[in-house]
């Protein structure tokens, strides 16, 4: 295969691991161009790759303006700056690896399929599960008919306690007008693989419920102070930014979640007390401004009356280990993050499943080695110029998508929304 050059826009935490693949595999894939406002995010990478300086760009749109230079673009920008450079890039001729969510309303998620298939250019979108081999094998499952027909799917997310308290009440995702709702920004994985697992089938019914529970200003401690360095009952609470980043750089951990609160120098001990002095991750957690679901539940029915539920919890100990239970006409199939069991029903036998992930040890493991498996696929498939490489694809994506928008005007209205053909219309109650 032929080395595949890609353009990095936005320099965070996903666009510099995506970039990883490059030091893992130099034969393979080569990053010529980086676009970031953060002067540290955008060096960083630079020097790692050995870029060229006339190829560091404050801002995509002096990228997007170049005559095109590399084969992909990946689109690792904020939620909400998704689709204006995804659309001009794919315009340019640039195939596109686009972090989850594809966009933050409908309509831009669906301008950016036009986009590419329009521009006759592969788009992969980041949902990194899709790409777990665990993963992977419970849909060969459910293909060979393991489980019979699929009946019911029960799938439950568990956020983590700390990692919700750092991503959606203090950091980028806890405010809707700034990031998107959290269903999208934390559970179009799920969703996705609901509607991955359901198979051709299309949702016809879906309802949600959901709220912002305990983080607020009725639940803050009387004798608590507006930020953890200066809080008397710092100690006694389990959100305290203190523990969470603090300390685990004391420990010597400079990686997530420390490494995102220092965007503009590498964490230690002085940088960090800093952050959590002027910062936002240094403020108490019931003195935001986060407005995003703590707690959400989505059920839905699809055609043939297969239906499925899925569950979003803040307030887990396990972080992000989702638990799935699919129960069919000839067995069950259960998955909790240690491989896959099989009960069948005519032998009242069961029979476990533990794919092998061949991962490098270092740069890609995270999501379980699914981070690696997805940039594979994609810079396999534009060295190939063969798209079904790519498991999270256009119109698949696009669809489980709006099934996400759907059920969050369902948990917004109080009622049932009936799918349409589109998904886009409400048909009655």
């Amino acid at each position: 295969m032929s080395k595949v050059r890609v353009i990095v826009v936005g320099a965070g935490s996903r666009g510099d691991i995506y970039s990883n693949f490059a030091t893992i595999h130099p034969d393979r894939m080569k990053v010529v161009g980086v676009a970031d406002p953060r002067k540290f995010a955008r060096t960083k990478l630079q020097q790692r790759h050995n870029i060229d300086n006339e190829n560091v760009f404050e801002d995509w749109e002096s990228m997007a303006g170049r005559e095109k230079f590399a084969d992909a673009a990946l689109i690792c920008t904020p939620d909400r700056l998704h689709k204006d450079p995804a659309v001009a890039f794919a315009q340019r001729g640039y195939h596109i690896l686009l972090e989850k969510p594809m966009a933050t309303t409908p309509e831009d998620c669906t301008a950016i399929v036009s986009a590419c298939t329009g521009s006759g250019v592969m788009l992969s979108v980041g949902h990194v599960l899709r790409y777990d081999p665990t993963i992977h094998r419970i849909k060969e499952l459910i293909e060979e008919g393991a489980i019979g027909d699929v009946i019911h799917i029960q799938h439950f997310e568990p956020v983590g306690f700390y990692h919700f308290a750092h991503s959606f009440v203090r950091g980028n995702w806890r405010n809707e007008a700034e990031s998107s709702f959290a269903l999208l920004a934390k559970s179009c994985h799920d969703i996705d693989l609901i509607h991955h697992w359901a198979g051709a089938r299309r949702c016809v019914k879906v309802s949600s419920f959901g709220s912002v529970s305990h983080f607020n200003k009725a639940n803050k401690p009387a004798d608590a102070g507006d930020r953890c360095l200066d809080c008397p009952i710092e100690p006694q609470c389990p959100y305290s930014a203190k523990k969470i980043y603090l300390d685990a750089v004391k420990q010597g951990h400079s990686g997530w979640p420390v490494s995102v609160i220092c965007p503009n120098s590498y964490p230690d001990i002085e940088s960090v007390t800093e952050a959590l002095r002027s910062g936002p991750y240094g403020r108490c957690v019931y003195q935001c401004d986060n407005d995003v679901c703590t707690n959400q539940v989505v059920n839905m029915e699809f055609e043939g009356g297969v239906t499925a539920a899925f569950s979003m919890v803040a307030f887990t100990e396990k972080l992000c280990q989702r638990q799935t239970t699919i129960y069919g006409s000839k067995g069950e199939l259960s998955y909790d993050g240690n491989g896959v069991r099989v009960f069948d029903f005519l032998t009242q036998s069961s029979t476990k499943h533990r794919p092998h992930s061949d991962v490098p040890a270092f740069g890609m493991n995270g999501h379980g080695g699914a981070d690696y498996h997805l940039m594979n696929a994609f810079i396999s498939a534009v060295a190939t110029n063969d798209p079904s490489l790519i498991c999270s694809g256009p119109e698949e994506t696009l669809l489980s998508h709006l099934l996400v928008f759907e059920a969050e005007r369902s948990r917004l209205q109080g009622q049932v929304v009936h799918c349409g053909a589109d998904h886009g219309k409400q048909q009655g109650t």
